[in-house]
């Protein structure tokens, strides 16, 4: 049965005290309280560093079996490297959340690429290629030279998931390319009748059998968390 994983880019915030943390709730718990709300997180930080094993083991202990770490890809590969010549770090970088994926535990890798980087599908191609077929891949493109059917079969080809990512600025077209769908919800407010849009689009994925993992934006405010474990609320009822 298809499952819907929800969450946000990250938990270490004071600042969403009192609305989703107790007010005394000292910050080494953060972590293990969100993970009584809700089941998923998208970590941001190993785009700028190379995550520790010790952090990695702290992660897995102080969350449940059912509880998923979605990984965004190093600056390396996606913004230094461009998707090219990537033989060498793309192992490294996986090795690190290699204790995740045994624990049965990694969500998708999310490889979010610059918003400078045009499309060019053979660059694409030889990257998925070169991946573990076993890894859930997510591309957040951020140019719209992407967004075209060549683009969706490539990903189709390889089960990797278009990155649905909604901001201000710019919004993903909703094109489902794998077995699980990913949306990035990064707008500041989101009113109501448009979480019960997303509530509609995120059943019709999960009546087709895909899993999803939706993460909301984070920043100073827990409205992102409080969104998501509403979410969370609507399905587990």
């Amino acid at each position: 049965m298809a499952q819907l994983f929800a969450g946000t880019s990250g938990w270490a915030y004071p600042s969403w005290k009192p609305d989703f943390y107790p007010q005394k709730l000292p910050q080494k718990k953060f972590l293990s309280h969100y993970a009584t709300q809700l089941n998923a997180v998208e970590v941001n930080f190993t785009f700028r560093q190379l995550v520790k094993e010790s952090t990695v083991e702290s992660w897995l202990a102080e969350t449940p079996a059912d509880f998923h770490f979605t990984i965004k890809a190093h600056q390396v590969i996606t913004h230094i490297k461009r998707l090219q010549a990537t033989e060498d770090f793309v192992p490294r970088f996986l090795a690190t959340i290699e204790p995740v994926a045994s624990a049965g535990r990694l969500g998708p890798v999310l490889f979010q690429l610059p918003p400078n980087l045009k499309v060019d599908h053979e660059v694409l191609v030889s990257f998925l290629r070169f991946l573990p077929r076993a890894l859930r891949a997510a591309f957040e493109f951020r140019h719209t030279s992407w967004f075209g059917d060549a683009t969706y079969e490539v990903l189709r080809s390889h089960n990797a998931a278009l990155c649905v990512a909604e901001t201000e600025e710019m919004t993903t077209p909703e094109v489902a390319t794998a077995d699980f769908i990913y949306y990035r919800f990064r707008k500041p407010n989101y009113p109501p009748e448009e979480r019960q849009a997303m509530v509609e689009r995120i059943r019709g994925h999960l009546g087709a059998g895909r899993d999803v993992f939706a993460y909301f934006k984070h920043e100073e405010t827990p409205e992102g968390a409080i969104y998501a474990r509403e979410l969370l609320e609507e399905f587990r009822g």
